[in-house]
């Protein structure tokens, strides 16, 4: 019984840290990881280094993303988020 109630504490912040620091990224890290997945032919992005662009190609691990006049390619973990979705009309 004694060693159950010295370990108390070490569990205690075990359960906290997992709380509050543990499940809260992994959380994220989904909700980021299912965007990357859900890119789209047309979605304003924004990749992790700040460029804005439109997302004119889309392969297995790339992305290729229209910016002004230029295409440039980035892996799909560079894209940071989705500014706005797709419209069902996409132009060139």
């Amino acid at each position: 019984m004694e060693t159950l109630v010295a370990l108390l504490p070490m569990i205690l912040i075990f359960v906290v840290f997992y709380f509050l620091l543990i499940r809260p990224q992994t959380k994220r890290q989904k909700e980021v990881q299912s965007m990357q997945n859900a890119l789209e032919r047309g979605d304003s992005v924004v990749t992790i280094g700040g460029l804005h662009g439109v997302v004119h190609q889309i392969e297995d691990t790339h992305v290729v993303l229209k910016c002004d006049q230029s295409l440039l390619r980035f892996n799909r973990s560079a894209v940071a988020e989705v500014v706005k979705k797709a419209n069902a009309s996409f132009e060139e």
